[in-house]
């Protein structure tokens, strides 16, 4: 019992002796010999050797193990040449280390010093004299430098006395160059600090652009920091300085929760005053807002928004070198919108918030709100078997709308051609408030469409329908003739107003089909022409008429004309139709294709398909109910492709049936022109007049026929994917902008690129004024070496002799960065553009800059 009692205290006091520093097994092994010093306990290993202490692993010529400091020793070994083989190759957590001269490794402490050393973060390399590696895996460097290009001497780097690299975190470096094919240049910061995260994750300062305009001078542009806060949100903000007194603060957001939604917000404020500039003061605060958000379907609800709002000025003022599109943009348009599906049953809402504003004109234009209730088409006999009740559908469309703008009509003239007072802009500012409120446009509009398909005669196909619209207002226009000011005023009455019409038609259509074999050995074998007519008749009523009481006739000057007046014109959704309309309209669409023998090594004949003609379209109306001129202008269009689809063609025509008289006035002095109610054929004038006319050619040429965007985003996102890229929803909306600029992503395997466009339009008046517009577009890219390529975008107007929008580019592929420059010559918005920039994704913002834009000249 003793002996045993013993024992067990002997356990005991094992289980409380302190354990070894030493956590896991210890591996080596040399190809040549492994000698031991016991007196130093030491161990010395040649020749391909290694070592292995958990995670880590050390390869090296000569190593040198002491077990009394628990520290390893390894360097190459130099033959009597002096070349030195077996350098040291330290791998430990992932991170690999390629030592060029030796290391010191303390493996209980995880601490190293390591002499001419490059390793790889991320997609950056760092490399440095002497590194200090800490336990956590994070090392310092004295004299380092860091670079994405991974060649024995790298196209550029960054070079700085004190770098430190913080694992997975960031890379910060204390004052830097920055190098071109080891030379230094001038560029550099104070401090530096680039992202050593997975991309998703990566914090950091984003570097600025350099260069100068002339009316805001010099500039440090887009220097700011870019949070990462979370897998959903990524933010950066950046500001602007420029040394003759503007400054402006940009904020940037992406949002995203995977499977609900994902969107961005951008705001961009600018400020700039200089009494100083000698021609032209400058003084302007302006900024613009965007937004976007997009849901991914799921549920029966729906959020989105697309807002595009911003100051007239800001495109006035400020110039986008990155996308020159935001310069002419013409239109600001914003929507706002949710979507309901109510399950179980045909209805359906939606509500939208609209927003547009000319940033020409200045005017601006709020739909707040836009409500509509929806039911789908029903067949409430869809069990009866007579057809035409089988097939009868009837829906019903609610639309509610309330508009608000600066555009303000008169208080009480009447806008028309006659009095000519028109209406007002006035700004859209917090002051006009009430005026704006005041004069905001609302009503209600119900449509119940109820259509039937059938066949007729078994070849025709049938469609009657019945449309009638029912509008809802709360006010009404009374019209009075002001003798005072010989002209016609309106009041508006207030109360509920409805207004009701309705039209309906009968339409029939078919197909022929007709083919010519030729027996011939030519290549050409068969013709096909497809022919579909349509005709269709359609009655409105006259709603003008005083039973209805849509309408008011009123005195018009003082000589006692009157004029008929519609109680709701100007209003939302405007009034009833006026004249009545008994009208039979017709339409013939003819294709007409080929059938070729193609050429081949089987001894089986083979064809393929050609187009003569994609479209040939032919259109005119009679109205029954018309006092004049009752046959509409004959309507002629076409539209085929040539040379295997490279040139499209588009040919239009509208063709003026009626005559064309002249009328001398009383003295004989001038002479004015009116089209007459005779047909040109019986006045010797043909068959009519071309009042409009357009020819359309366009052509893509180049010799592999060019990635469309959709190619484009499957090459990239195989890409991203092959480099080890984790597709995430940031990563997807980085694809999708580069996919959008074309300079971001350069195919440099086609050679060539060219895509043309010639637009004519002829228009001619009634007086035999005409006018003539005609220009051409020329837009391409042409590679002059494998690592050079010239792109250009320029129009050219034919009629005034005289260039428009005009763009040349070159782009150099400089292996781990890429270059363009982008100068407009002339014009509004001349400029220059030097950028290059890493293509590496985690440095995507470091870029060099010098730009120049002339915007007083």
């Amino acid at each position: 019992m003793l002996i045993q009692a013993d024992t067990l205290t002997r356990l005991d006091s094992a289980k409380i002796m302190p354990r070894s520093d030493i956590q896991t097994d210890i591996l080596y092994f040399a190809e040549d010999s492994i000698i031991t010093d016991f007196r130093r306990n030491r161990i010395y290993l040649y020749k391909n050797a290694w070592f292995e202490y958990g995670e880590m692993r050390l390869d090296a010529d000569q190593i040198v193990i002491d077990w009394e400091t628990s520290e390893i020793y390894a360097t190459g070994v130099t033959d009597s040449l002096g070349n030195v083989t077996g350098n040291p190759f330290f791998k430990d957590k992932g991170t690999v280390y390629e030592i060029r001269k030796e290391m010191r490794y303390n493996f209980k402490t995880q601490k190293a010093i390591i002499k001419d050393v490059v390793t790889e973060q991320q997609d950056g390399i760092l490399r440095g004299e002497t590194i200090k590696k800490t336990q956590d895996g994070s090392i310092y460097l004295d004299h380092g430098y860091y670079t994405t290009c991974k060649l024995t001497e790298p196209h550029w780097h960054i070079s700085s006395s004190k770098i430190k690299s913080i694992s997975g975190k960031q890379v910060v470096s204390g004052p830097f160059n920055l190098y071109f094919n080891g030379i230094p240049t001038p560029l550099g910061l104070p401090f530096g600090i680039i992202p050593d995260t997975p991309e998703e994750k990566a914090s950091g300062v984003i570097f600025p652009s350099y260069g100068k305009e002339q009316v805001r001078g010099l500039f440090l542009r887009d220097f700011g920091y870019y949070f990462a806060f979370n897998d959903y949100i990524h933010a950066q903000i950046t500001g602007d300085i420029y040394s003759k007194g503007g400054w402006g603060v940009k904020s940037q957001a992406n949002y995203t929760k995977r499977y609900r939604f994902s969107g961005g917000f951008n705001v961009d404020f600018q400020k700039f005053v200089s009494p100083e500039t000698e021609l032209n003061p400058v003084d302007y605060n302006t900024f613009r807002i965007q937004w976007s958000h997009s849901p991914v379907s799921r549920g029966t609800g729906r959020f989105s928004a697309s807002v595009n709002a911003g100051s007239t000025s800001y495109f006035n003022n400020i110039v986008s070198q990155n996308n020159f599109n935001n310069n002419i943009t013409a239109d600001l348009n914003s929507n706002i919108s949710y979507s309901k599906q109510f399950v179980g049953t045909p209805f359906s809402m939606s509500a939208n918030f609209r927003h547009s504003q000319s940033v020409q004109t200045g005017e601006v234009r709020l739909d707040l709100p836009t409500i509509s209730m929806n039911m789908n088409r029903q067949s409430p006999f869809k069990n009866i078997k007579f057809e035409p009740l089988k097939t009868l559908n009837v829906a019903w469309n609610f639309n509610l709308q309330n508009t608000v703008t600066n555009r303000i009509q008169q208080q009480f003239g009447v806008n028309n051609p006659i009095i000519g007072d028109g209406p007002q802009t006035i700004p859209f500012t917090v002051d006009n408030l009430g005026l704006l409120l005041q004069n905001a446009n609302n009503g209600a509009r119900n449509t119940l469409p109820v259509s039937s398909n059938f066949t007729l005669f078994n070849y025709f196909t049938g469609t009657a329908s019945f449309n009638y619209t029912e509008l809802w207002y709360l006010q009404r226009l009374n019209f009075y003739y002001n003798p005072t000011t010989q002209r016609v005023d309106q009041i508006t009455q207030d109360g509920f107003n409805r207004v009701g019409f309705f039209n309906s038609s009968f339409s029939m259509n078919t197909n022929f089909y007709g083919f010519y074999n030729f027996r011939g050995k030519g290549k050409l074998q068969t013709i096909r022409h497809h022919m579909a007519p349509t005709i269709s008749f359609n009655y409105t009523p006259d709603f003008s008429d005083p039973s209805f009481g849509y309408y008011q006739r009123v005195q018009a000057d003082a000589s006692g004309r009157t004029q008929l007046f519609s109680r709701h014109q100007g209003f939302i959704f405007g009034g009833a139709p006026r004249g009545e309309s008994r009208a039979m309209s017709f339409s013939v669409r003819n294709v007409f294709e080929g059938k070729i023998k193609t050429e081949t090594d089987s001894t089986e004949a083979t064809t393929k398909k050609i187009p003569f003609l994609e479209s040939l379209i032919f259109n005119t109306a009679y109205n029954f109910a018309a006092d004049s001129f009752q046959l509409a202008p004959f309507q002629l269009s076409a539209r085929t492709s040539l040379f295997e689809r490279k040139l499209s063609v588009n040919v239009s025509t509208t063709i003026d049936p009626y005559a064309v008289g002249e009328f001398p006035d009383a003295n004989q002095e001038t002479t004015s022109f009116r089209r007459i109610n005779q047909y040109a054929w019986k006045n010797g004038q043909g068959i009519g007049t071309i009042r409009n006319a357009s020819l359309n050619l366009n052509a893509s040429l180049n010799p592999r026929g060019g990635p469309d965007p959709g190619q484009v985003r499957d090459e990239i996102t195989q890409d991203f994917l092959q480099r080890g890229g984790v597709m995430d929803e940031f990563a997807q909306m980085e694809i999708n902008r580069i996919v959008a600029d074309p300079s971001q992503y350069i195919d440099w395997n086609i050679p060539w690129n060219l895509t043309l466009g010639y637009n004519l339009a002829y228009s001619k008046q009634v007086d035999n004024r005409t006018n003539i517009t005609q220009g051409v577009n020329v837009s391409g890219d042409l590679s002059i070496s494998e690592k050079w390529k010239i792109n250009f975008n320029t129009s050219y107007d034919i009629q005034t002799s005289e260039f428009r929008q005009t763009m040349i580019g070159i782009a150099r592929d400089l292996h781990c960065w890429q270059m363009d420059v982008n100068w407009i010559p002339f014009g509004r918005f001349t400029s220059y553009n030097i950028n290059i920039r890493v293509k590496s994704s985690l440095l995507q913002d470091l870029k060099v800059s010098r730009r120049r834009s002339f915007l007083d000249r």
